[in-house]
């Protein structure tokens, strides 16, 4: 680490800030990670479903694809061996109508495509053999889906910098970074302690501030940003005992995956994300949305009783497409897309970006050629 203070840095602290500082360190780099926040994990990290992605619907060849089926099976292990708490409790993808029926053929090919284990389709009866409060026409089984500790997860991404050596250093936004003549970059990080730090290599992983950190970068060719857009999507709780064991998702609607039911790991039933494109980040839950809810939620489970949704929580998505787009790739920028030595870039980590996260470490440790 001659003439550098780190090896590396890494922005953001959420988790997939934290697994590519997991993938450097394991490579026997010293990294620093900063986070603007006071705690680690507090962004994107925190409101999310905490579920792990059987890597079904993505395209073919696409990096959600490769990297959602690689970091799902690096995330087992991960947990099992930091014994953090998850249920494989298995998903159901499900038609209400018998005009979704075709769409769950071509649900099972692309998983197929994508290598996901254990897929399987279920006729109606199997279906409800497996949840009897369902109501479907047919339904997918992906036997490898699941719910996790999320933040337990990002606590051990965290302990591992730190045993090899690393820093986690919250309350330290980024506040830019210059190239250094002869490589590296100098890094000027603020908080109540402005400082400036050199490393050798520099990753961007902020989540919704991708786009900021990137244009702070001297140098960067702001050309290569892509437009952010905000997706916020709500969450209600069931008050009362949760109705399903598996996971339950309809199929995808435009630009998300669309509302779905889980167990979480305290036993209770949680619906969400919907989609909603806002102009800012904005984390309030109109309990007047519930109203959307029943009426989709009572598709695949009339049972729902009235009165029985509470308003629980909201996140917001950094995305890369507007309102009637195609869902895009995560955005990777490496030295070959920005002409930076040195530099990886992250843009759109969305869903499935927390199933995907120990991959994306890897995947960006491999773009700085480690």
């Amino acid at each position: 680490m001659a003439d550098f203070d780190f090896d590396a840095v890494v922005v953001g602290a959420g988790a997939v800030g934290l697994a590519c500082g997991y993938a450097l360190s394991r490579r026997g780099l010293v990294v620093a990670v900063l986070e603007a926040g006071p705690i680690i994990g507090e962004g994107v990290s925190a409101r999310n479903s905490e579920v792990i992605h059987g890597g079904l619907y993505y395209a073919t060849g696409s990096l959600k694809a490769r990297l959602c089926v690689q970091g799902r099976r690096a995330l087992y292990a991960f947990l099992d061996s930091h014994k953090v708490a998850y249920d494989r409790c298995g998903k159901l993808v499900v038609a209400t109508t018998t005009e979704e029926v075709g769409r769950l053929d071509a649900i099972l090919d692309q998983a197929r495509a994508n290598d996901v284990e254990g897929m399987e389709q279920l006729s109606k009866g199997q279906a409800l053999a497996l949840e009897p409060e369902l109501a479907c026409e047919g339904a997918l089984i992906s036997p490898q889906s699941g719910v996790f500790d999320s933040h337990g997860y990002m606590l051990a991404l965290q302990g591992e910098i730190e045993a090899a050596g690393g820093a986690v250093v919250t309350s330290t936004p980024f506040e830019g970074a210059s190239p250094l003549d002869g490589g590296g970059y100098s890094v000027r990080a603020g908080g109540e302690e402005p400082t400036t730090l050199t490393c050798r290599l520099l990753v961007t992983a902020p989540g919704l501030a991708a786009q900021a950190v990137a244009a702070t970068i001297e140098g960067f060719p702001k050309a290569t940003i892509p437009p952010l857009h905000y997706g916020k999507g709500v969450y209600f709780r069931l008050t009362g005992k949760a109705p399903f064991a598996r996971l339950i998702y309809p199929p995808p609607i435009p630009g998300a995956l669309g509302t779905h039911y889980r167990r979480d790991l305290g036993g209770q039933a949680v619906f969400g994300p919907d989609l909603q494109f806002v102009d800012a980040p904005d984390y309030t839950v109109d309990p007047g949305r519930a109203g959307e809810f029943y009426s989709y939620i009572r598709k695949f489970w009339p049972g729902l009783p009235d009165g029985a949704l509470a308003p629980d929580y909201a996140g917001v998505r950094p995305k890369l497409h507007g309102p009637g787009e195609p869902q895009g790739d995560f955005r990777i920028d490496g030295p070959e897309a920005h002409g930076m030595a040195g530099l990886v870039t992250l843009f759109g980590i969305e869903s499935p970006g927390l199933t995907s996260s120990l991959a994306i470490g890897e995947e960006v440790a491999g773009r700085l050629g480690l």
